[in-house]
């Protein structure tokens, strides 16, 4: 089988990958997320739709280039009653967030698309149910205070595999679709290419 290609820069999905034996090359997409992101919420589009058109548009740019191999593209959105949440842009951005979150239900969902030739020849989407548990301001503060720039700017909020499981009273999904990979699915479909 040809090499896969990572069009992302996510350190967590490509250990997914190697984890699971998916040998990969790492080629971020390097798209601008936002203004993609704004012109989707403003036709009204389903945060599940966002990420599986993100993870598409981003499988598919590096597939252009690379067009004989296949290419994993992948995204990941935080759905509050149909609000999309994004990645904290700085820490008091990622403490509204918390807030925001504080003590509600929500869902992660994440999306993958694999692309040959430009276009997109299978994708996948998932989603799992988390609920945080009701936090003081002093608790979201020390909770943050653990958590290095580096992984608050790539997980989002929480690490779910990290210090951000102690802020759940209920988690209702797979452990890497929250982690932004649902691996099996993707494993399942390599195997049927070989």
């Amino acid at each position: 089988m040809s090499n896969i290609i990572l069009a992302s820069k996510s350190k967590v999905r490509k250990k997914i990958l190697e984890k699971y034996n998916i040998n990969c090359l790492v080629e971020p997409s390097n798209i601008d997320e936002d203004p993609i992101k704004d012109s989707l919420l403003n036709v009204g589009t389903s945060p599940e739709m966002i990420s599986k058109n993100l993870a598409e548009l981003k499988a598919n740019k590096i597939s252009q280039k690379k067009n004989r191999d296949l290419v994993l593209g992948a995204d990941s959105v935080i759905d509050l009653n149909g609000e999309l949440i994004s990645k904290p842009l700085n820490r008091d951005d990622a403490m509204i967030i918390l807030k925001k979150l504080n003590g509600q239900k929500h869902y992660l969902i994440s999306s993958v698309c694999i692309s040959k030739n430009g276009s997109m020849i299978w994708n996948y989407t998932d989603k799992a149910s988390l609920t945080m548990k009701n936090m003081s301001n002093k608790e979201l503060e020390d909770y943050l205070g653990k958590i290095s720039n580096e992984a608050l700017f790539a997980y989002n909020v929480y690490q779910i595999e990290g210090e951000g499981r102690n802020l759940f009273s209920n988690i209702e999904g797979d452990e890497n679709t929250i982690m932004g990979l649902p691996v099996k699915k993707i494993k399942e479909f390599l195997n049927l290419q070989k």
